[in-house]
Parts: C-alpha cells; sequence; structure tokens
C-alpha cells in the first residue's frame, strides 16, 4: 500500500535524493541501492519535478559515490566505530556500509518521522529526532570511541554561525572524530538553481571554497582531505574524466571535505 508523504521546504528534498538514487538502481545501476528502490514503491508522490532535473540526479549519484568510497574506506581503517549521520532524511547508506558498531540517523522530528514510517529502525541503527545544531551528543550512548560524522547535503542551506555550531557540538561530544562535509562553493550557492529543489521552496544560503578555508573556521578541526563531486561524475558522464582535470571546474563543484579531531595533542 502507497504512502502519501506530506513535507516542505528543506525536509521535502530528501524525497528527491532518495528518488533519484532509486531511479539510477533501478535503471543505468552506477549504484545499487535497493532499499531506496523499495522507498519509493510504498510513496505515492510527484516526482516529475525530479525527473526533469538531470543535474539533480547527477549531483546525488556523484555524491552518493563519493561518500560511499570515504566512508567504507574509513570503516575498514577504523572497525567498531560510531557514525552519525547528520541531517540523513531517507539516506540507506546504514544498509551498504559495514565495520561500525552503532549507526545514528539524525535530522528534524518532521523528517524522522516520515524515516520511521518508511525506514523502521533497531538495533545497531537508530534515530535521533533532533536540530543538528542541538546538543544531540547526549543521545551517543557509545564512550571513548572513534566516531565518523557525515554531513550530506545540508551546508549550503545554512549560515556561517549554524556550521560553527554543529562542529562546536562534534567536538564536544567526541574527542576523536573524522568529520565528512560536503560543501559548495560560494558563487555557485548564490545563483544556482535547481529544478526540484526550487519547487520545494529550499534555498541556497551558504557556501565556502574550500575544505581548508573550513577548517580555519574550526579550531578543533584540522584539514584531511577533499574530492570533488567531478570524481564522482566521471564514473557514468566520461567527459568528467577530462573536466575534472580543469582547476575551475573542480572548484566550482561541490567538494566532500574531510577533518579531523584527534584528541587534545592536534
Amino acid at each position: 500500500m502507497a504512502e502519501t508523504i506530506t513535507l516542505s521546504g528543506v525536509p521535502e528534498t530528501m524525497l528527491q535524493t532518495v528518488y533519484a538514487r532509486a531511479k539510477e538502481s533501478a535503471g543505468r545501476g552506477v549504484i545499487q541501492d535497493k532499499k531506496a528502490e523499495e522507498i519509493i514503491g510504498k510513496l505515492h508522490y510527484d516526482f516529475s519535478l525530479a525527473d526533469k532535473d538531470s543535474a539533480m540526479h547527477s549531483g546525488v549519484i556523484a555524491r552518493t559515490l563519493v561518500l560511499d568510497q570515504l566512508v567504507g574506506a574509513w570503516l575498514a581503517k577504523n572497525a567498531g566505530a560510531v557514525v552519525v549521520n547528520i541531517a540523513c532524511g531517507l539516506d540507506t547508506r546504514c544498509y551498504r556500509m559495514q565495520g561500525y558498531s552503532h549507526w545514528y540517523n539524525l535530522d528534524l522530528p518532521q523528517t524522522i518521522a516520515v524515516r520511521e514510517q518508511l525506514l523502521p529502525e533497531n538495533g545497531t541503527i537508530s534515530q535521533i529526532a533532533m536540530s543538528a545544531m542541538d546538543d544531540w551528543g547526549s543521545k551517543i550512548t557509545e564512550q571513548d570511541m572513534p566516531a565518523l560524522v557525515i554531513i550530506e547535503g545540508l551546508t549550503m542551506y545554512l549560515s556561517d554561525a549554524d556550521v560553527k555550531q554543529i562542529f562546536a557540538v562534534i567536538s564536544k561530544r567526541f574527542e576523536k572524530a573524522a568529520v565528512a562535509v560536503e560543501i559548495m562553493n560560494p558563487a555557485v550557492a548564490k545563483r544556482f538553481k535547481e529544478k526540484s529543489i526550487e519547487g520545494s521552496r529550499a534555498k541556497f544560503t551558504w557556501g565556502i571554497k574550500s575544505g581548508k578555508a573550513l577548517a580555519a573556521l574550526l579550531p578543533d578541526f584540522r584539514f584531511a582531505e577533499e574530492h570533488s563531486l567531478t570524481e564522482g561524475m566521471a564514473a557514468f558522464l566520461p567527459i568528467y574524466k577530462l573536466l575534472e582535470k580543469i582547476p575551475f571546474v573542480r572548484n566550482i563543484s561541490n567538494k566532500i571535505v574531510v577533518l579531523e579531531k584527534w584528541g587534545n595533542a592536534e
């Protein structure tokens, strides 16, 4: 039986992204996301805007590829770690990854209510219904474990103060943490509009030029690495194998930045 879901604004964008992953998984198959396919099969929702938005689709698939590779590699080196997926929406990465001891999916109460309808979770996967800027660290039960925090598709809807607050919450809770965060170039945040996102009335409001610039705002964290989403695009659009070598193209593309906090010694 199909679920009727009513959302607006930023929470609505999660339906567009899970639809993009499901469509890719069932079609061309650059990624395999059977959970996303299951979710879309349960929904009664008009995805006509998302169907027309090839830029959004390509961006979602590119960042899924880049983040899956980064998260998988990090967990392979840090078995038993805790993972916190901030602004998780209907993300299904927790079902594709192995090696973690506990995975926490965090989002606003309105969003988690939808997630619980479609993806009821328990055991080593938990849901936290809170803002990323609130003190969600108190909900993490594990002690003295390295943590990986994922922040995908969120910062571009926030402000400088919001971003600093999220990292303050992470720093307060974890002595050792890596954060994989998606950032958007400021020029793109001002000018770029995705058809499906504009339809949901969510607006891009923040950007930063590089991972090193972000680390400079955050005294507890150091820059580790960054990857342009052109790397993901090159996996399914061959022209990007050439385009990603052009600095301008890499610079205007969204990036996945990894920042680290390893105890008081850093």
